[in-house]
């Protein structure tokens, strides 16, 4: 059974086999059940960041001191232009009273963008790329000035980089997903086997010394709400991902058709 708490270890103790990994959690919803993951994690000697909004379903101060205390980082899981309606100038003051907000509690050094699927705003087109070589206008920011060391989407070279996503509650949902993906690479990934479908296919290739995902850094990326023992909230929690995902299938096809 996929997406249970022990399918989680299992997860993990395969992980360990590989020489270069990351974990980070985006907290969109129930950050009790983040609290539960980073338990586990903790229990199996590992690391994680967690990402939070500032919005009542995600941010939970004490949790977050608790998960801080086992040793995890937490980080600011910023969605600026999207409550800010594109609003440049005020989605920065937004990110910087957010992001000082957190601090007050817990150290925050890194950040990633909410993917935020109905909205017609990206987040992440407020700050630049290190990467990027454009000349800066006004429009775009730079959030390492801010103290933020670490952007995941923005900062990690994929060409070296495997991104596994658990959005759309399978592995292999950025057909579906409209931002948690990385176009550039996903055709390269497929090409070269490392796309997965279900939990037990990553732990199968990380048990498999001569497959090429060890080959690859990785950066694994949960959304810890969906990750609970079988039962009753499962079997509703896969339900209503099913339907999400029928209704980003019709986003992503929409965008295709604009562009």
């Amino acid at each position: 059974m996929d997406f249970t708490i022990e399918k989680y270890k299992e997860l993990l103790e395969a992980l360990k086999k590989h020489k270069c990994f990351s974990l980070r959690h985006d907290v969109d919803l129930r950050p009790d059940f983040s609290l539960r993951i980073a338990q586990v994690e903790a229990a199996a000697g590992l690391k994680a960041t967690y990402y939070f909004r500032t919005v009542p379903e995600s941010y939970d101060e004490n949790i977050i001191q608790q998960i801080v205390s086992m040793g995890h980082r937490a980080g600011y899981h910023y969605e600026c232009l999207t409550t800010t309606h594109g609003d440049m100038e005020a989605a920065y003051e937004d990110f910087c009273n957010n992001l000082e907000k957190l601090r007050k509690i817990v150290p925050i050094t890194t950040a990633c963008a909410h993917g935020s699927p109905r909205s017609p705003w990206n987040s992440q087109d407020l700050f630049e790329s290190k990467s990027q070589k454009v000349e800066k206008s006004k429009s775009h920011y730079d959030i390492h000035v801010l103290g933020i060391e670490y952007e995941p989407m923005l900062d990690t070279d994929f060409s070296k980089t495997l991104y596994l996503t658990d959005t759309g509650r399978r592995w292999d949902g950025y057909k579906v997903s409209v931002r948690d993906k990385v176009p550039q690479y996903q055709e390269q990934w497929e090409r070269e086997g490392l796309i997965f479908h279900s939990t037990d296919d990553i732990i199968h290739a990380l048990n498999d010394i001569h497959h090429p995902i060890h080959q690859k850094e990785l950066l694994i990326n949960t959304h810890p709400q969906r990750w609970m023992p079988f039962g009753m909230r499962w079997i509703m929690e896969a339900g209503v991902q099913w339907w999400k995902n029928q209704a980003k299938r019709l986003i992503v096809s929409s965008h295709l058709n604009q562009n």
